[in-house]
């Protein structure tokens, strides 16, 4: 999650909302990326999209079983479900999202019966100082 964090202050200096993501797979990152749908004009382009990207590339798969996805922020419903079609492992993610999350938060994608995959996930992780990120963008934006 420090990674992710770091990550995430790289979204904040192009002054994206700074969210952070980083793939891991036997012990080895493979894929990590911060939020740039301002800059690349690409609504889809969450961390967590950006870094399962890289992490399929990398394994030259779009199965992604038995990776863990580490994010400063609970996953909206679309990188979610990016995540199961993905078929990750695990989730791991810092600061819950009331707003929009969907592991939980909002609501739970995972519960949704009409999916025939889960993963393990562990929410909180440095939660505090992932909410601090956020928190500081958004009051240096009003």
């Amino acid at each position: 999650m420090e990674r992710a964090l770091e990550l995430a202050r790289c979204g904040d200096a192009e002054q994206e909302v700074p969210v952070g993501a980083l793939v891991v797979y036997q012990d080895r990152i493979i894929g990590e990326a911060w939020n740039r749908p301002v800059a690349s004009h690409d609504p889809t382009a969450h961390a967590e999209i950006l870094a399962l990207r890289a992490a399929g590339l990398a394994l030259g798969n779009y199965r992604l079983t038995g990776v863990t996805l580490y994010v400063t922020l609970e996953p909206c419903a679309m990188c979610l479900g990016a995540m199961l079609h993905a078929r990750i492992g695990r989730l791991v993610f810092g600061a819950s999202d009331p707003k929009t999350g969907a592991a939980g938060g909002r609501f739970s994608l995972l519960e949704t019966p009409v999916f025939n995959r889960r993963f393990a996930v562990t929410g909180g992780v440095l939660a505090a100082r992932c909410g601090a990120v956020l928190t500081a963008f958004f009051q240096r934006r009003r």
